[in-house]
């Protein structure tokens, strides 16, 4: 089928018109984030059963057709591992698709196997082979070339017929609501922003800091993602999370002890090098006149909680169960990450679920009535907010 590019106002708002009274849509994104925080968007595909268009949202002005396609909830948004396209969506518009008919999850769910790419996916159920040649591709640059646009419209070419497959068959096997709730969850991960005070949890290694230590890492961490967010620049294109590890182990007290941090490029230092003194000597300062019982507490580990390698192995047994239940593969009910989640969520005082005001996986959504008898009868009630 023959793509359309849209480029300008008018055609947009026809487009989406057309596209508003049908069932369902297919959708894709292609967007470019090598040294920035958050995704640019370069392209955005779509299919509803008559057109196939590429839309060109850096000519575009006004992008409010595509928007109030986006929210219209009589139309499902069909689209493959979702995850950045509603990270990309979010960052453009903010806002995101709904309801949003994940093709990938449904896969999950129906048996086809776990975190199925969009080709294979294509393969198995329209015995199609597509090219992915053009995936590394600028797509902010322009213009762009026909095999490049060709690419990306077979993003979504193939994407519907994929899902009127897979949606009778989840229909059928009643699991229609378990494939929007999981998109709604990750749409609320997505929407949580992580506190600058507590960005110092999702460093690596953080529980090998005492309190001091830990309290300069709170204060590093704190001012990356801040400028990050503010510059738009990648975490580590700010300061690599290696080097604020070492400067929160070594506390430097001037820029010369920079130099024993591993790989720090001298750009680095001269860029950041009295900045990050100071924040040292800050921290360290407001740590000596902290009491003692309000300084921050040393980041804790589940393998160090005594009882967690028989808990874990008992919440695997109620994975399996649930599974076997649902005649699902275990891996759509719960991973080892998401236990885990669970268990910190419920024994630590600080922990970045809480800190980004979620609750664990298996106790939202459809997985909730699933989980929650058998976790209070091992854990007993849910924590407190």
């Amino acid at each position: 089928m023959q793509y359309q590019l849209i480029t300008t106002n008018a055609q947009l708002t026809k487009v989406c018109e057309m596209a508003q009274q049908q069932p369902a849509v297919a959708l894709d994104t292609e967007f470019v984030r090598t040294r920035t925080l958050s995704p640019h968007l370069g392209l955005i595909q779509l299919y509803d059963g008559h057109q196939l268009v590429l839309i060109d949202p850096i000519a575009i002005e006004d992008m409010s057709p595509f928007v109030s396609l986006m929210e219209d909830e009589s139309v499902v948004k069909v689209l493959h591992s979702c995850s950045e396209d509603i990270e990309t969506f979010l960052a453009a518009f903010d806002t995101v698709p709904r309801p949003v008919f994940d093709t990938q999850f449904a896969a999950s769910i129906l048996g086809l196997g776990p975190s199925l790419g969009y080709a294979k996916l294509v393969e198995l159920l329209c015995e199609v082979s597509l090219d992915k040649g053009e995936s590394r591709t600028d797509w902010i640059a322009r213009p762009l070339r026909e095999a490049q646009l060709s690419y990306a419209a077979n993003d979504v070419l193939y994407l519907l017929p994929c899902y009127h497959n897979l949606v009778s068959k989840i229909n059928a096997a009643g699991k229609l609501d378990w494939v929007y709730q999981e998109i709604e969850l990750l749409i609320g991960k997505k929407r949580s922003r992580m506190p600058e005070d507590f960005a110092y949890l999702l460093i690596k290694n953080n529980w090998r800091l005492n309190s001091e230590q830990l309290t300069v890492l709170q204060a590093l961490a704190a001012w990356r993602l801040a400028r990050a967010r503010e510059k738009d620049i990648a975490l580590n294109f700010v300061f690599k999370e290696l080097h604020l590890f070492e400067a929160a182990q070594i506390m430097p007290a001037s820029k010369s002890a920079l130099s024993r941090l591993h790989g720090l490029s001298p750009q680095s230092a001269r860029r950041y090098g009295d900045k990050i003194v100071s924040m040292v000597e800050e921290a360290r300062e407001r740590f000596s006149t902290t009491p003692e019982a309000l300084r921050l507490p040393v980041v804790k580990r589940l393998i160090d909680v005594p009882n967690y390698k028989k808990t874990l192995a008992s919440l695997k047994v109620i994975s399996e169960n649930i599974a076997k239940e649902n005649d699902v593969a275990l891996e759509v009910i719960a991973s080892k990450k998401q236990l885990n989640q669970l268990l910190k969520w419920y024994w630590f005082a600080v922990d970045d679920t809480r800190v980004l005001g979620l609750e664990p996986d298996v106790l939202c959504g459809w997985r909730k009535p699933l989980f929650q008898p058998h976790v209070e009868k091992l854990l007993g009630d849910p924590p407190s907010a």
